[in-house]
């Protein structure tokens, strides 16, 4: 039934979403992270990877080739990542928000988890953008 639910609300990733990326192999970080689902507004343990611009989150932490994400974020459609214990009420709570999925909440284990996943989202956000304008050089440059 679960399956089911999160195919007809779009909540599984198309391999086109996380191919050739090796997200099993040297995470830039990774973690358990309790994330609130975007639809049934229940809190659930998953186990957060971060890895060439992209979040992806799995049900264990046993993360292999053969694993499917449960969900990917990409770095890129993340337009703020801050704090939010004041929005709900909890230590250690930080959102993100996204172009995409407007905004997502997230608990981690303590404060110090929480800085570290704040600065290492912002690092990748800061590193997604310098590509990009670096690409757009590129393009600009061979249109001249």
């Amino acid at each position: 039934m679960e399956g089911l639910w999160r195919a007809a609300t779009g909540q599984d990733p198309s391999p086109e979403d996380y191919t050739g990326i090796e997200f099993w192999s040297n995470p830039e970080r990774a973690a358990w992270l309790t994330k609130q689902g975007e639809y049934i507004k229940t809190w659930r343990r998953r186990w957060f990877v971060l890895k060439q611009g992209k979040l992806f989150w799995f049900k264990d932490c046993h993360v292999t080739p053969s694993s499917t994400p449960r969900g990917v974020i990409p770095v890129g459609t993340c337009l703020t990542v801050k704090g939010a214990e004041d929005v709900l009420h909890r230590p250690c709570a930080f959102e993100l928000s996204t172009t995409t999925h407007d905004t997502m909440y997230f608990i981690a284990d303590s404060e110090k988890e929480k800085e570290e996943w704040i600065n290492s989202i912002g690092r990748s956000l800061v590193q997604h953008s310098r590509s990009l304008a670096d690409a757009e050089v590129v393009d600009y440059d061979s249109r001249r």
